[in-house]
C-alpha cells in the first residue's frame, strides 16, 4: 500500500515539476475521505538547494536516510540533468530502494538520474520528446519511447513533461488506491482522471485542450452529446459559421477534426464507464454513442491497443469481466 512519499532534489530542480508531486502526495485531503501519505521533500546535496527559478531556494531538514522508508520516491526534473553527474550516494540509495520493493517515478529529465542509477536497463521509459535522443544515447540499454505520456515498467514509472508528470502521478494512485480516489484527486487538481492513459498508453497525437473561446461552447455541448449523431453542418450552424470555416477554425483551436475529436472523447467515456461502472459493453457502446459493442471494440482497440473487457479486468480485477 502507497504510504510513505519522498520526493528526492538536486541543486538546480524545477519548481514545477517538484509542484506536480507536492500537489498530488503532499496535500492533506482526509476531510474528503482521501487518504493522506506521509510526504517529504528530501535533499540530496545539503539543507538548502538552488532552483531552476532565479532566486528562488529550498531549505528541508531531510537527508538522503528519508529515502530508506518511503513506498515511493518521486524525482522531478531539474537544471542540467540531462548532463549532469549524480551523487554516488543518491545513486546507491535509489538502487537498495527499488531492491527492497519501493517504487521510483521521474518527471521529464528526473529521469537521466533513474539511467543513471542503471534503473532503466532493460526497461522501457519515457521522457520528454526533446530528450528522447540524448536518453536513448546515454543508456543504450533502455527502450526509450518518446510518443507516450508515461510508462509504467513494474517499480520504475518515467513520465514525459511536467503535465504528463500529472498523469503518471494518478495513474499509480488509480493503481494502488483505486479510481475512485484517483478522480477524486484529479477533480481537486482541475485535470483530467487520465489522459490517454491506462494499459494503453500509446498516443499519436496528444489532443490540445482550446485556449480559444470560438469553438468552446461548440465542445461543451459536443461533450455533452457523445451518444448522438451530428454532423459538421450541425456544429457549424450551432457556432453560427459556415461549415467551411467551422472546420477550418476547429482544426487550428484542437489540432483535430470534429469527427476524431467526438471519436476520441466517446473512447474516454468508454474508459470512465468501463472502470467506474458495471454496465454491459453493449450499454456502453450506446452511452458513448458508438451504438454496437462490436463498434466500440473496434474504436477502442484501434485507440488504446486493447480491448473494452481486457481493460475491465486491468482496471476493476479479473472478477469484472
Amino acid at each position: 500500500m502507497l504510504k510513505n512519499v519522498a520526493a528526492v532534489l538536486l541543486d538546480g530542480v524545477h519548481p514545477f515539476e517538484l509542484g506536480v508531486v507536492c500537489e498530488v502526495f503532499g496535500i492533506d485531503r482526509s476531510d474528503e475521505g482521501l487518504p493522506t501519505y506521509d510526504f517529504a521533500v528530501v535533499s540530496a546535496e545539503g539543507p538548502t538547494l538552488g532552483t531552476h527559478a532565479g532566486g528562488l531556494t529550498l531549505s528541508t531538514p531531510y537527508g538522503l536516510e528519508r529515502l530508506e522508508e518511503a513506498d515511493l520516491i518521486a524525482v522531478p526534473a531539474g537544471n542540467d540533468y540531462v548532463t549532469r553527474d549524480f551523487p554516488p550516494e543518491l545513486l546507491d540509495a535509489l538502487v537498495r530502494a527499488v531492491d527492497r520493493g519501493a517504487r521510483v517515478l521521474s518527471v521529464c529529465s528526473g529521469v537521466f538520474l533513474l539511467g543513471a542509477a542503471g534503473l532503466l536497463d532493460g526497461r522501457r521509459c519515457s521522457v520528454h520528446w526533446r530528450h528522447a535522443d540524448e536518453l536513448s544515447r546515454r543508456h543504450p540499454r533502455a527502450t526509450v519511447e518518446p510518443d507516450v505520456l508515461y510508462v509504467d515498467a513494474g517499480p520504475v514509472i518515467t513520465s514525459a513533461g511536467t503535465a504528463a508528470g500529472i498523469d503518471a502521478c494518478l495513474h499509480l494512485v488509480r493503481q494502488e488506491q483505486g479510481t475512485e480516489v484517483a478522480n477524486k484527486i484529479a477533480r481537486r487538481m482541475v485535470v483530467p482522471p487520465h489522459r490517454d492513459g491506462g494499459q494503453a498508453q500509446y498516443i499519436e497525437r496528444p489532443l490540445p485542450v482550446s485556449s480559444c473561446d470560438t469553438v468552446g461552447e461548440v465542445l461543451a455541448w459536443m461533450e455533452r452529446h457523445l451518444d448522438e449523431d451530428v454532423t459538421v453542418e450541425q456544429l457549424a450552424e450551432r457556432a453560427l459559421m459556415s461549415p467551411r470555416t467551422f472546420a477550418r477554425r476547429f482544426q487550428q483551436e484542437t489540432g483535430t477534426t470534429p469527427y476524431r475529436w467526438i471519436l476520441r472523447q466517446r473512447v474516454l467515456l468508454a474508459q470512465q464507464l468501463l472502470e467506474a461502472t458495471d454496465e454491459t459493453v453493449d450499454a456502453i457502446a450506446g452511452r458513448t454513442g458508438f451504438g454496437t459493442a462490436a463498434a466500440l471494440r473496434h474504436q477502442f482497440v484501434r485507440a488504446l491497443g486493447t480491448t473494452p473487457q481486457a481493460y475491465r479486468r486491468t482496471f476493476q480485477g479479473p472478477e469484472a469481466a
